[in-house]
């Protein structure tokens, strides 16, 4: 008599509902870990690369953590429903437990597997580690789902304060005996030719303890700064909990309570300005989640149907500078870089180079989606989508059309002294503070005096701003009076 533990994107064992309803039983529990993205389902959706680099890491830390608990975590490939059969066959187990994921593939296989179990008089059950309400339990007063953060943001607030988090519990009973497990290695998580994870592997450790230590980090010092320095990228000002987060290797449960009780021990509020902005910010991801399971066509397609027309642009070259970092703008050429390098970006600069390709470029926001799918450690479905479709003005709460940021004010504004562009973009790095963002507007002596040739060194600007935001506005112009033709 033995309980199936499914583990998802709950790669941890504090706070994690369905390993405490397994141990509760007192039965035998087999922890398996079900490699089932390549799900015709999930289609473009399936782990891009930086992603695959995390689960292979989050997955070795949480086999160490359940064998110090005196069990082991079997790793099956397949379809989960036909794994999920053949270990019931195997081990004679009589409950499966998991935690609940949101993508629109995942509802439904997890709806079909927990109604055909419960038909073979198998007991199925899952529960909410990963959210700090489930999307259908806040809702406008007249039941409906919200689109504008604001009233989202107030009626999570009224809800009541999440539930405590609970303790990894100290022993995981094992069976007898131990199905048969994939190898880790196996499955080809990790690049080899070439090994482009050097930058990821200098920048992250995967996993639960991990987790807890950037959190605690973040607890005793940024997060009373939050709201003065979380748009500062050259600074450490933000949390960088982004990735434990989506590989479930923290909750947003065991934030949000470490969080007010640091505040409360340090200032004697739960709530000082830093961690209410910061608590609005793990509130944002919750309303990508609400956004995604309400409207499950999120990735793929705008919120706003008139966006269905607009006339984007095809432009390789364009698409290809941006993706290489070598636009010309120093911030967003800094931001590209560094998510290429380290598999992550900084939220205010994830902004500016999203902004720049939908407005300046006039690409397609689904394409920035994809490489940032690709290339991002933390990539998660629904704030990327909700995220890409907020800049570029056709997703819930969005950003008015006439909203182009201008990479060169945003980049003398948030990165005043260059540290942030001249560690990403060296080449420029002795160009003086107040053209570090502009070095196309140096004299020719100032760029020899800085050893640099524009074109040669760095690149010249591949669009001209000004111009581009005129051309933005006028097809956003033409979108809004229902004309996309001219």
């Amino acid at each position: 008599m033995t309980t199936l533990l499914w583990f998802r994107r709950d790669l941890r064992l504090a706070d994690n509902p369905a390993l405490d309803a397994a141990v509760a039983i007192g039965r035998p529990v087999i922890p398996v870990y079900i490699c089932d993205d390549a799900d015709a389902d999930a289609g473009e959706w399936s782990p891009g690369g930086a992603s695959r680099w995390w689960l292979h890491g989050s997955l070795s830390a949480l086999s160490s953590a359940i064998e110090a608990c005196g069990n082991r975590l079997i790793l099956k490939t397949g379809p989960a429903e036909a794994v999920i059969n053949e270990l019931l066959s195997e081990t004679g187990a009589t409950n499966v437990f998991w935690n609940r994921r949101y993508e629109p593939w995942a509802t439904r296989r997890d709806e079909k597997i927990k109604t055909a179990l419960k038909g073979k008089g198998i007991e199925a059950r899952s529960f909410n580690a990963g959210l700090l309400r489930e999307p259908w339990a806040v809702t406008t007063q007249k039941g409906e789902p919200y689109k504008v953060f604001t009233p989202f943001w107030k009626a999570l607030r009224t809800s009541g304060e999440p539930d405590q988090p609970r303790p990894a519990p100290q022993r995981i009973p094992a069976p007898n005996d131990f199905a048969e497990s994939d190898g880790l290695n196996s499955w080809g998580l990790l690049p080899t030719r070439p090994d482009w994870a050097g930058g990821l592997r200098d920048t992250w450790i995967p996993g639960e303890q991990a987790a807890h230590s950037r959190l605690h980090d973040f607890t005793e010092g940024a997060v009373f700064e939050y709201q003065d320095k979380r748009n500062l990228p050259g600074l450490s000002g933000t949390s960088r909990l982004s990735a434990h987060l989506h590989f479930g290797e923290i909750g947003p449960r065991q934030i949000w309570h470490a969080v007010v009780a640091s505040a409360l021990a340090q200032t004697g509020s739960p709530m000082p300005r830093g961690v209410e902005t910061y608590l609005s910010e793990i509130a944002w991801r919750e309303f990508s989640y609400h956004l995604l399971f309400h409207f499950p066509e999120l990735p793929f397609k705008p919120l706003r149907a008139e966006f269905s027309n607009f006339p984007w642009a095809n432009d390789p070259d364009a698409l290809s500078a941006w993706q290489r970092g070598a636009t010309g703008y120093p911030i967003v050429d800094a931001g590209m870089r560094e998510l290429w390098t380290t598999g992550w970006m900084h939220n205010r600069v994830r902004m500016i180079v999203a902004s720049f390709l939908i407005k300046d470029l006039l690409i397609d926001w689904q394409t920035g989606e994809e490489w940032f799918w690709d290339t991002l450690v933390d990539a998660d479905l629904a704030s990327n989508a909700a995220s890409w479709q907020w800049v570029a003005g056709c997703g819930a709460d969005a950003a008015p059309y006439f909203r182009v940021f201008n990479p060169t004010i945003q980049g003398t504004k948030f990165d005043p002294d260059g540290s942030y562009v001249r560690k990403w973009v060296p080449e420029i790095s002795k160009v003086p503070d107040r053209l570090i963002h502009a070095p196309w507007t140096a004299k020719p002596i100032e760029l020899a005096d800085a050893g640099i040739k524009l074109g040669r060194d760095y690149p010249a600007p591949i669009v001209d701003h000004s111009m581009a935001r005129n051309r933005a506005l006028e097809k956003y112009k033409l979108l809004k009076a229902g004309n996309t033709d001219e």
